[in-house]
């Protein structure tokens, strides 16, 4: 009996001490009373049901499950106790492992903390086949998992439970805690050096940044600096001649006050006299001002960055004579079946995809037309030897070999706002001289006038769904989803928590959601598609690639939080989404609907019927590329990354800007402002690392701080390891987290590892992680059992 389980279970008075079987007894009850185990009043109804279960049963049956009814105490024990010693890399997996060795019925805290230290010594031997690694691993892992930094005192703790796990003794554990020490007190030094260095860096940029501020002037002063009147000025300043460089509102009066920088608007000086000759219309608001070399728009800094002639930036798409072929449509209109015609006919050409995984199916879909294609993503790169094809992800466009046909798929991501502008980048710098973009019929406003600035000829060919989409009359009730229904969710925990209410029901489920990797996903969807699963659970993660055979699309809600706030969906992504219903060939309709209690089927009909949107703002969106960032650090004298990303966007590209809008700098930032203070790193470097695609949730920025202070310091960065994980079948929902965001890390390594070979070498030993994780997280999701994952 435990401390917490409180007095033993009384007989009553008619029982005495017989174990002879009541009238009201149940068989379990009176079987449990025959053991003579004393057993706590709270226990008493949680202990029958496990008899129950086992009927009949003797006295070590009983027993038996008198051990496991009191586990879950025991390991809240555990729990407590290791919480106290400040073992924080204790994980409540460990305490269950221990727990479920214990065979007392009543442990005193000495034999259960044996057993925690026999669980913990298992889990390290398995983090690395050294104490070295095994020590950096779970070191590492307590930082990434947000358990806290070990101070100084709790990481020797930990250095020596790891040489106690790999059984070192006397000698080899002082020279291994040593060691360990002198590492662990040099991280620590660097560390908070670079960060030291990076706040001072910041503090400088912002001074120079004030200092800026302070030197502009009110419209007053322009007449004078530019040698002209205030009627001509004003005219100028109205026609988006002469820049603004801050806007104040005035408070209470619905108006703002202009500053001017004065050494912007002399530069200007030589332009009034070609300014005067001009009829002075002032410029259509609606057209765009395509803005050439010499007519000035902004000061020195501006003309090295360009942002405001932003398709002259790229050179080799300007020299040729490009044709820009719009296709849209919605989903399940044939919309890259003719552009992939037409590019494996060329004798050279690219696919430009938003995915890792659509790359993989453009290079696969050129292979099926007799034309073999390398392909290139952030994170792998697949050469052919001879091929003039291409597959790649839009972020890795090749701006500089000319070919004769590009495809770009999904161009309505031209209005992502975290992405958006590498979609830009695409359409304005493929170097083809037919390019075919591809997108639903929200993108054509940002195509046509992307092709207006970069005076290309443009086609418009529009697609009608092979198929009709139609919205279901009434809501689905769970219990009445049908084989080939898709049931889509906006987050992981709803995925899974209906994952594991269908699974309950007798379902065979597949999931698909953004946390998990190509490969995975791809077989989800095999599972899916050849009948292995029943109803596929999904988040918006399929509203792009996966060509599935869905009968039906029902959403489990008709509201999502976008990242800012929790908001209706709008027409598009309802289109999107349950556009992947009916696929042509496979079913004569597609039908969308709503889970009951999510929502108003008139709402999905509504969607449906609906125009397509035009984007509130039509300018698209640009930013800084690797050039840019040099030309501009150049001109101001700094070799802050911070301090160049902040003066772009304060005095480069203007948010009144007739032509584009600046791309958020946000994640940017938060990478200069961590790591401007690695020695060892160049400008550039650091500007790779912003490039990183990291989650700031899951404390991307600090991990690319801590593995820029190796780097700069000339040494390797190892890769991400999970380090042991259970059997698929006993996987927590916890456990199965703690692999995805692994996954999630390792591709931002490999990510740098293409970029920076000598910083991050161990590439195999990075691939192999990956395909085990790919694996394991495969094989759990495969479990159509009501296991702890779905609690």
């Amino acid at each position: 009996m435990t401390e917490s389980d409180g007095a033993p279970f009384a007989l009553a008075d008619d029982q005495e001490a017989s174990p002879a079987r009541r009238p009201s007894q149940s068989p379990a009850e009176a079987a449990i009373l025959a053991s003579g185990l004393d057993v706590a009043p709270r226990e008493m109804p949680a202990l029958i049901r496990r008899v129950e279960r086992r009927m009949p049963a003797d006295a070590e049956t009983v027993r038996t499950a008198l051990i496991e009814t009191r586990r879950r105490a025991w390991i809240a024990r555990l729990n407590d106790l290791a919480n106290r010693a400040g073992r924080n890399w204790v994980r409540r997996a460990e305490a269950e492992t221990a727990a479920g060795t214990i065979r007392e019925l009543e442990p005193d805290d000495a034999t259960l903390l044996a057993a925690l230290d026999a669980a913990i010594a298992s889990r390290l031997r398995g983090l690395g086949p050294t104490p070295e690694a095994a020590l950096e691993a779970i070191a590492a892992e307590l930082t990434e998992t947000g358990s806290g930094s070990l101070s100084a005192d709790r990481h020797a703790a930990l250095a020596r439970e790891v040489a106690g796990a790999f059984g070192l003794r006397d000698g080899a554990e002082i020279d291994f805690l040593d060691a360990a020490g002198a590492v662990e007190s040099r991280r620590r030094r660097e560390q908070r050096e670079a960060a030291d260095a990076a706040r001072s860096k910041r503090r400088e940029e912002v001074q120079r940044l004030r200092a800026w501020e302070r030197s502009l002037v009110d419209s007053r002063a322009l007449p004078k600096l530019l040698g002209a009147t205030e009627r001509e000025v004003l005219r100028w300043v109205g026609q988006g001649l002469i820049p603004i460089a801050r806007r104040i509102p005035v408070r209470g009066k619905g108006q703002e006050k202009w500053e001017f920088d004065p050494k912007e608007v002399t530069a200007l000086r030589p332009q009034v006299q070609a300014w005067r000759d001009t009829t002075g219309r002032p410029r259509d608001p609606a057209a765009p001002v395509v803005l050439r070399p010499g007519r000035a728009g902004n000061a020195a800094i501006a003309r090295v960055a360009a942002l405001d002639r932003y398709a002259g930036h790229f050179a080799t798409a300007r020299a040729l004579n490009r044709r820009i072929t719009l296709v849209t449509g919605p989903t399940n209109s044939g919309k890259s079946h003719t552009a992939l015609d037409r590019l494996a006919a060329s004798s050279s050409g690219m696919a430009l995809a938003p995915l890792r995984l659509l790359a993989h199916e453009f290079r696969e879909a050129l292979a099926s037309r007799g034309v073999a294609a390398s392909l290139v993503t952030g994170e792998e790169r697949m050469p052919v030897p001879g091929s003039r094809h291409l597959a790649a992800t839009v972020e890795m466009c090749p701006f500089h070999n000319p070919v004769d046909v590009a495809l770009i798929d999904e161009a309505q991501m031209l209005g992502d706002r975290d992405r958006g502008a590498a979609w830009t980048a695409a359409i304005m710098g493929a170097p083809a001289r037919e390019v075919f973009v591809l997108g639903a019929p929200e993108c054509a406003t940002l195509v046509r006038r992307i092709a207006r600035l970069c005076d290309d000829e443009m086609d418009e060919v529009t697609l009608q769904r092979k198929n009709p989409l139609v919205a279901a009359r009434n809501p689905v009730g769970l219990g009445d989803l049908q084989t080939g229904d898709a049931l889509v969710a906006f987050s992981r925990r709803d995925v899974l928590d209906l994952r594991a209410e269908l699974v309950k029901r007798g379902r065979r489920v597949a999931v698909v959601y953004g946390a998990l990797s190509p490969e995975v996903r791809r077989a989800e969807a095999a599972r899916f598609r050849n009948g292995d699963a029943d109803v596929l659970v999904a988040t918006d993660a399929i509203g792009m690639g996966l060509n599935l055979p869905i009968r039906r699309v029902v959403f489990s809600t008709l509201r999502k939080f976008d990242g800012e706030a929790r908001r209706d969906l709008n027409s598009q992504e309802v289109k999107q989404i349950g556009g992947r219903a009916g696929r042509y060939g496979q079913h004569e309709e597609g039908i969308v609907a709503v889970l009951a209690g999510g929502g108003s089927p008139d709402f999905i009909r509504a969607m449906l019927s609906a125009a397509p949107t035009v984007p509130e703002d039509p300018r698209p969106l640009v930013q800084p590329d690797a050039d840019i960032i040099a030309a501009v650090a150049a001109e101001i004298g700094s070799d802050s990354l911070f301090g160049v990303l902040a003066r772009i966007k304060r005095a480069v590209l203007r948010a009144d800007d007739p032509n584009y809008r600046l791309a958020d700098l946000t994640q940017a930032m938060a990478v200069a402002s961590a790591i401007d203070g690695v020695p060892g790193l160049s400008l550039l470097d650091r500007w790779t690392y912003a490039l990183c695609p990291v989650d700031e949730r899951d404390n991307g920025v600090a991990r690319l701080a801590r593995w820029a202070v190796e780097h700069g310091a000339g040494r390797p960065v190892p890769p991400p390891m999970a380090g042991r994980l259970p059997a698929a079948d006993r996987a927590a929902r916890e456990e199965l987290e703690r692999a995805e965001k692994v996954h999630k890390r390792l591709v931002a390594w490999r990510w740098l590892a293409l970029r920076f070979e000598t910083a991050y070498p161990d590439r195999e030993a990075a691939l192999a992680e990956t395909t085990r994780l790919d694996r394991w997280i495969e094989e759990v999701l495969r479990q159509q059992r009501r296991s702890k994952l779905v609690f």
